[in-house]
């Protein structure tokens, strides 16, 4: 077996604290390797570092807590009052260990001050006002070593690391945990061609199968960086106008092309999903498969199978890319049914709530007795009582209210008897989450759903006012699905932790109600029920999600996108772990059977010898 890649994460530094520094992090992501940028809440320009961020998704983040300012001519200020931490000016220390040109000027110099509290309370300030503006936070790292110098500081920050569900990456047990080393340059770099040298020499002692992290610290060397420096590091703007143009340098992609060496973010480097061999079998019946789908010709773009929470076979194919997120079109369905859930259980809300008690602003003016009967299951069922769908007519319609439009369509059945496909009704639950949580469902999902899972670059549509659609328009990765469909096997549990409540999540599996092929009528059920047997169109529909045969369910998107868990397939290796265990015992009580019985024989043996042996010198029998 062909030893695994290396895997590097570049990680950059300091966002948030200039300009420059803002402008070179998102160019090295652009146009070079860089996977995964630290912020600075406190710095000067993390409002400018935060529109830029939400224009570039893609880019991995992590909140760089700090407590020391180091650079002449810039300073910032802590967001909490925090004595202990500051200057007579009430600045943070610039250093953090001593420093001769810096007397008394660290933190660790002023140790005697030194309170927990006030650096528990500081670092959970900038926790919060970075994921208040950048969601998709996915990890903590701490600048000048701001979260390791101290055992008390190394507890702090695991506590918030727990709390927030952010790994902490700079810790002395971190490398461990995640298994990686940090990679450095290789010989000297004060110029370009030195770093270009000195990191590609570094590249090739990188070993097969194991991971890697390079930090460095782009910037420009321009009018606005050659105003900062330390005593001692004069050339700030020179040095780090290099690490832009190494992080861009042709030279230096090549370098790793050429090595195999396969670039990945932090994210995950922490929260991806564990891998495992691939069984034989699966390997022959992958490729029969592939083979079927390239002759009729379809247009597959990956597959990835997990059992026993590892990924046993993944494959990416056409324009299908690991680290590219896809449109999922009706699998967001599934997602906007977990939003509901976790309202549900919050207490934001209720399954038996009526439609025109939640939107009456949107209710028409004589609503009918089918429409005033609508409730939050209904729409979680597709059971809203229409004939035909409302969603195309709504969609196009880019002036008016998409709530009003849906209350407007006719209501033909009583609600709860009549199943009728309805993306639009989808919108709606999405719409009453945002309502009664005052966020909208992607970042209401983000602190409960998508960090818990490591799930990050999620984008989801909106309509007009604002709302996400719900029903389509979720962006993910092929291994975001996976984890979802882990989550939902493991009943709302990942990593430990219960993400989803496991009765929703059993509600949301089962078969609610009977159901028909999405954009089909339920006239035609009749019909359809004769091959009900072979199609996994007809067995049931959940909350938002569809059973299948073989005791499974999915979510499933327009042309091709699908959760699919099997429960029983997750299990057969325990059933056969337990049977093999059960003929243990039985095998073993056999053996100690024979062996008693052996026993009982030797004994009575040795009996009847010792009887003939004194009936040989007496005589008697």
């Amino acid at each position: 077996m062909t030893a695994k890649a290396q895997e590097l994460v570049i990680r950059i530094d300091d966002m948030g604290a200039l300009h420059s520094v803002n402008t070179a992090s998102i160019d090295t992501y652009q146009n070079g390797i860089a996977k995964s940028v630290e912020v600075l809440a406190v710095g000067s320009w993390f409002p400018e570092a935060v529109k830029m961020l939400k224009e570039n998704p893609g880019l991995d983040v992590g909140i760089h807590l700090a407590i020391t300012s180091e650079w002449e001519n810039v300073k910032w200020r802590p967001l909490t009052q925090c004595p202990s931490l500051v200057d007579e000016n009430g600045f943070f220390y610039p250093m953090m260990g001593p420093n001769p040109a810096y007397p008394g000027q660290s933190v660790m110099e002023n140790m005697a001050n030194f309170d927990i509290e006030e650096i528990e309370k500081e670092f959970r300030a900038q926790i919060e006002l970075a994921l208040k503006n950048i969601p998709q936070i996915t990890h903590i790292s701490g600048h000048m070593f701001s979260t390791g110098f101290s055992p008390e500081v190394v507890a702090v920050v695991q506590k918030l690391s727990d709390e927030y569900n952010l790994p902490s990456i700079d810790r002395a047990e971190s490398f461990k945990q995640y298994g990686f080393t940090y990679a450095g340059y290789d010989g000297p770099k004060a110029t370009l061609e030195e770093k270009v040298e000195s990191f590609i020499k570094a590249l090739d002692k990188m070993e097969k199968g194991k991971r890697y992290m390079f930090v460095d610290h782009p910037a420009y060397n321009d009018s606005e960086m050659q105003t900062v420096m330390l005593v001692g590091y004069e050339d700030v703007a020179v040095d780090r106008q290099g690490v832009t143009d190494l992080l861009k340098s042709p030279e230096v992609l090549k370098a790793i092309e050429e090595r195999g060496i396969k670039l990945i973010d932090i994210n995950t480097l922490t929260k991806s999903l564990p891998r495992a061999e691939t069984p034989a079998k699966m390997v022959k019946a992958t490729e029969r498969y592939l083979a079927a789908v390239e002759k009729a010709e379809q247009d597959l773009h990956s597959i990835m199978i997990v059992k026993d929470g590892n990924v046993i076979y993944e494959n990416w194919m056409s324009s299908g890319s690991a680290d590219e997120p896809h449109i999922l079109n009706s699998v967001s369905k599934t997602f906007t049914s977990m939003a509901v859930g976790l309202a549900v259980s919050e207490g934001k809300l209720s399954i038996d709530e009526r439609l025109v008690d939640i939107f009456p602003e949107h209710c028409p003016e004589n609503p009918s007795e089918f429409l005033k009967e609508i409730t939050i299951e209904h729409l979680l069922t597709m059971t809203c009582g229409h004939s035909t769908d409302p969603t195309y007519a709504s969609r196009t319609n880019m002036e008016r209210s998409w709530i009003k439009l849906f209350m407007e369509h006719p209501v033909t059945h009583k609600p709860g008897t009549n199943y009728c496909y309805n993306s639009l009704g989808t919108y709606v639950l999405s719409a009453i989450v945002q309502k009664r949580t005052g966020q909208k469902v992607v970042d209401y999902l983000f602190p409960r759903l998508f960090r818990p899972l490591g799930i990050n670059n999620v984008t989801w549509q909106e309509c007009p006012q604002g709302i996400n659609t719900g029903g389509w328009g979720l962006f993910l990765k092929t291994e975001d699905l996976a984890k979802m469909g882990l989550m939902i096997l493991q009943k709302g549990q990942f990593n430990g932790c219960q993400v989803v409540p496991a009765e929703w999540i059993e509600s949301a599996s089962s078969a609610q109600v009977p159901c028909v092929p999405a954009g089909m009528n339920s006239d035609d059920a009749d019909k359809l029920r004769k091959v009900a047997k072979t199609s996994d169109w007809l067995q049931g529909y959940g909350y938002q999600m569809w059973r299948s045969r073989y005791n499974s369910f999915r979510a499933d998107g327009a042309n091709g996108q699908y959760i699919l868990v099997i429960p029983e397939k997750n299990e057969k290796r325990r059933r056969f772990s337990f049977l093999l265990s059960f003929l243990s015992v039985f095998v073993l009580a056999a053996i100690l059977s024979v062996m008693l019985f052996s026993l009982f024989l030797i004994i009575l043996l040795t009996i009847l010898a010792i009887l003939g042996s004194i009936h040989s010198r007496t005589g008697k029998t």
